[in-house]
Parts: structure tokens; sequence; C-alpha cells
């Protein structure tokens, strides 16, 4: 079979493929992380998650035929990367057990819009009459799913805007700066950022402990870490395989494939979202809110088949 190509470089069905899997395995990831989120720090989650993930990358570096640099010239890129992509999953996460998986699904795939604003930003390129129509629909679908006004309005569905913004930043610098770099690598800076993160965040709670009341509005974020049995330990197990298929699919398909097609295909986050929000979760969207997401949805593959 030929290689489905866009240009020199590409392999448009790697991206592709790449891309579906690892969305597949981040949305059924996301929704164990929203199911354990009412006993496990989130610290407590990026720590072990990534101890278990480290030595099977490290496994799979010995593995590799042709030698993987680790440190190279755009390592300080690599860095820049990793931290985004890691307060990116500090804002989704954070949401999580505050609102439902397809609604931050939704508000988080707003991505294409900021990459659309960015590409117009940062290196010029004109956003057009369908690129407006992109933009004005897929705020449009915010306005629907957060509903601001004083009783209805969900301030924690704002983190996964905030997350969308952070990734779509990262994705870029995945294209340009960090082309060049093994998926591996990649990943294994990513997991030791989540490891720094979480470490440091966890010491700042054990130095400055916040007050109980504090704890019982915030504790995924502010608790103590749990002992772990044989249950906690396989949820941790699914979290750690969940994270590398994310972290290797991910730099895999950007570096692949232009990010304005691979963008289109990661939409298949959105219906995993919704799928494992109501198997898991019996979770099913009011007519608003389920416009709201169709308009993101519409908006998005719009932007990126600009």
């Amino acid at each position: 079979m030929p290689r489905l190509s866009y240009a020199d470089g590409d392999n448009l069905a790697l991206a592709i493929g790449a891309v579906v899997f690892t969305v597949f395995a981040l949305s059924l990831g996301d929704a164990l992380i929203k199911q354990v989120s009412a006993s496990f720090p989130l610290w407590q989650i990026f720590v072990i998650r990534s101890v278990l993930a480290i030595p099977v990358l490290l496994f799979a570096f010995k593995l590799n035929k042709q030698p993987v640099k680790f440190l190279r010239r755009s390592a300080g890129w690599v860095v820049v990367r990793s931290l985004m992509l890691t307060f990116m999953w500090v804002a989704y996460y954070s949401a999580l057990p505050h609102v439902e998986l397809s609604v931050a699904a939704a508000v988080y795939y707003t991505l294409p819009l900021f990459i659309t604003l960015f590409a117009a930003l940062f290196i010029g390129e004109k956003v057009g009459v369908q690129g407006a129509i992109a933009v004005c629909l897929g705020f449009l679908g915010i306005l629907l799913i957060l509903k601001p006004s004083a009783d209805s309005f969900n301030a924690y569905a704002l983190l996964p805007l905030v997350s969308s913004i952070l990734y779509a930043l990262a994705m870029i610098l995945t294209r340009t700066k960090c082309k060049e770099d093994h998926p591996l690598s990649l990943s294994l800076a990513l997991n030791i950022s989540f490891i720094v993160i979480g470490g440091a965040a966890t010491l700042l709670t054990f130095v400055f402990p916040p007050a109980d009341e504090t704890v019982s509005t915030y504790g995924f974020l502010l608790g103590a870490w749990i002992p772990m049995g044989g249950e906690e330990w396989l949820a941790m197990g699914l979290l750690a395989v969940a994270i590398l298929i994310g972290s290797v699919g991910a730099a895999i398909a950007y570096q692949a494939g232009p990010a304005s097609i691979v963008s289109t295909f990661d939409f298949a986050y959105l219906a995993f979202a919704a799928l494992w929000g109501f198997l898991f979760f019996a979770e099913v969207p009011d007519l608003t809110t389920g416009l709201g997401i169709a308009l993101i949805a519409v908006a998005g593959i719009l932007a990126v088949r600009r």
C-alpha cells in the first residue's frame, strides 16, 4: 500500500491512526481520573502514574534499534513543552470532579480555535471568513455550555478552556521546535515533569498544611496521599498505560502530520468522552449543553479544515 503523505517526511496514515488511538486511551484514562478523584489527590496520581510509566519508557529506549538522544539542542523547548502539558492536565483534571466529562471535553476542544488565533498572531496567517465563522460559533458554543448567569454558571468549566490554550501551544511547539525529538524522549520528559511538579506540590502541602475546611473543599488538589491496596495499584497501572499511549501517541501524531489535519481527528475524543460519561456516570447533557457541544465540534472542524 502506498504511503499516504502530505509533505516531505509526513505520514498521514500514521498520524491519523496514532491520534485516534491516543484520544481513545486518554479519554478512558480521564474517565478513570474522574472516578477516582474523590479518593486520590492529583499529585499522588501524577507521581505514582509516572513512576510506573518511566521504567517502561527506559526499556523501550533499549529496545529501539536506533540510539535515542534524550538531550538535544532543543532541550529547552522540550522542557517548556513538558511544563505546558503538565499544567494543561492540572487544569483539566481539576475540573473533572466538578463538571460532566462530556462538558469538560467540549470546552477543551476549543483548541482548534486557539490554533487558528495563534497562527494569525504568531506567524501572520490570515484567519479568513471560514476561520472567523469558526471562532464565532465556538464562542457561542462556550456560552451555551457555561451558561454565564448568576444561578447556573460553573467556574470550574473554565479550567478546560485554560488547558485547551496550553495544549494548542504545546502542539505547535511539537510541530515546530520539537519535530526532530524522538517521541520516547518527549514522553520521558513529560513524565519527569509530572513527577517534579507533583512532588513539589506534595512537599508544599506538607510544609504549609492547608486548613481542614480548605482540604474538604479542594481535596483533589490539597488532600494527603492515601494508602494503596490492590485496587488502587491496578487503577494507577491503568492510568500509567493511558499516559504512555497518550504522551507517545500525541508526539507521533503531531510530528507525522500537519497539526491542522491531525486536530480534525483529535475530535474523536468528544465522542469517546460522551460514551464514557454515559456508560460510567449516567451523564446525559441537557438540550442547551448538547447544542453548545455540537457548535464547538462544528467550529473546530471548520477551523482545522481551513
